[in-house]
Parts: structure tokens; sequence; C-alpha cells
């Protein structure tokens, strides 16, 4: 059996692999071809963190699951920890353990990118990110493979003018600041509470937003989540656990789609240059097993 650390993983992976590896993985989930149960999540109150169990199969390709943990307090290490194993289907036997922390870090800003690719206006040049940590890293590298940004703002409570520096992109004061007249967007802070206002926008923007992961959480605000189109890469999952899919469905928002429906051409994705699209990742087993089997192959 083989056992891979991160630096394993990282030598192996790449988002140029990866990306339509995700794109396949959320295509076959679309499609049916995926066994794949919503994650089960356990609160570790004591710390406040979560453990979570991921499991999936996609049918004629591989089968494992995730176990990974989000503690949103940690201060100097990483919020997210996780191992991956995987099985040979044919036979039940363990194939590989791996290091999930990297994987779920990349396949997070990869499914972002599918989104991008496809409902992103295809002249769009302005990028802004809030957040400053690793999905704001992972997702910058990521996204420069599907679109050509000419400028690229960061807002973040804490470090944008480091992340600036260190990326070479421009550091901003406020949210807002960032996301006008923006192309693209990416919400990648850890927020419980909406970050990002929907008339800050300007038409045909879109949005990917990854964070708030619990029913109770949000990172958009009511104006957003109801006037945008929404794609999810889980419609089931999204409709349990995310806060802002769960508010917009409340508040008379558009029908869910999933993001594979538009990478099979089941759905045409985006309707006109004007219209708002969102985004909405949760996160998904299937894109974990997808990857590491990428890794294994590597």
């Amino acid at each position: 059996m083989n056992v891979l650390d991160e630096r394993a993983v990282q030598q192996r992976l790449h988002y140029q692999d990866l990306i339509p590896a995700i794109a396949q993985a959320l295509s076959s989930l679309s499609s049916g071809k995926v066994v794949q149960p919503v994650r089960a999540v356990l609160p570790v109150a004591p710390h406040h963190g979560f453990f979570a169990v991921m499991p999936a199969y996609a049918d004629g390709g591989a089968l494992g699951a995730k176990l990974v943990t989000f503690y949103p307090q940690n201060v100097g290490i990483h919020t997210h920890h996780a191992v991956i194993v995987l099985f040979k289907a044919e036979t039940g036997e363990p194939l590989a353990v791996m290091d999930g922390r990297l994987i779920t870090e990349m396949r997070t800003a990869a499914a972002s990118a599918v989104a991008t690719q496809r409902l992103a206006r295809a002249d769009a040049s302005v990028l802004a990110i809030l957040g400053s940590g690793v999905q704001a890293k992972s997702h910058l590298a990521a996204l420069r493979l599907v679109r050509s940004f000419k400028e690229v703002r960061v807002w973040s409570p804490r470090n944008a003018p480091a992340f600036a520096q260190r990326h070479g992109v421009k550091a901003v004061a406020t949210a807002a600041d960032a996301v006008r007249g923006a192309d693209v967007v990416v919400v990648a802070a850890t927020a419980t509470t909406p970050i990002l206002e929907g008339r800050w926008l300007s038409p045909g923007t879109h949005v990917n937003a990854i964070g708030a992961t619990r029913p109770e959480w949000r990172e958009l605000d009511d104006d957003l989540v109801t006037t945008a189109r929404i794609f999810v890469d889980s419609r089931e999952a999204a409709l349990r656990e995310s806060g802002d899919v769960i508010a917009s469905r409340r508040g008379g928002g558009s029908e869910v789609t999933e993001i594979g429906a538009v990478v099979s051409g089941a759905d045409p994705g985006r309707r006109s240059a004007e219209e708002l699209t969102l985004f909405k990742s949760v996160g998904v087993a299937v894109e974990d097993v997808a990857a590491a089997a990428l890794v294994l192959r590597a």
C-alpha cells in the first residue's frame, strides 16, 4: 500500500491536470455516475472544531474516502487537515493512504476554475479576491489558468498588503473597493456573516464563494443570493450545508444548478453578458477521490 505525505502529493499534483479531472468528476456526479452521501460532520465542541467523513465511488473509477478536520480558530497552523484513503474498486483492497490537506486546498480552487472557465465572460480581465490565506493563494494560481487577468485586487481583514506584495497584486482598503468593476470575484475568507454585498457587483460578474459551509453561516448577503443565478458542486449537499444557498431558496432566488450539468452540456450555463452568476462550493468527496487517484497514477 502506498503512503504519501504532503510533499509527495505536492510533487505529483498540478492544476493543469487537476482542473480537467475535477471537471470530469463533477460531470459524473451530475450525470448520476457517482455514489456519494452528504458528508457526516461531527462537532468537536470543546475545541471549536469539526471532523467529517466523506466517502465516494465514481462508477468505473476511484473508490475512497476523506477524513477531514476543520478548526477555524487555529492560529499558526492550517485550519484544515485531512487523510484520504483509496481502495481497489474490484476487490476492496486498500491501495493508498495520503495526506489530504493540500488536495483539499487544490481541488477547491480547481472546482472554482472549472466554474470560472464555463461561467465567467470570455473577456473577463479583473479579478477580486476577498481573503489572503491558503485559498486566496490557490485560487489565484488556478484561475489564472482559465482567464487572462490584467488586474488582480485583494482585500482581507488582516494580511492583504503582505499577500499583495508576495504575489504581485494590488491590495485595497475595503471589500467593496476590491469587487467594484471586477469581472470575477473569489470569496475566500473564513466568514460566518456576509462580507460580500450584491449591490457592489457590476452586471455580468461571476462569483466563486467557497466558505460558510454550515447551515447557520453566511458569507454573501440576501441581495446577492436572491439575484444571482446559482451553481453548486452538489445540489443535495448545498441545500443541506450552505447557509447562503438555503437563504436563496427561502428568499425566492434562482433554481440551483449543478456545475457538472454545465460541464456535460446538459445546462447552457451563462445565458447573457449581463447575468450575475454565482458558484457556491461546499466541497464534495468525489473531488477528493478524483484528485487522490490522479496523485496515485502519477
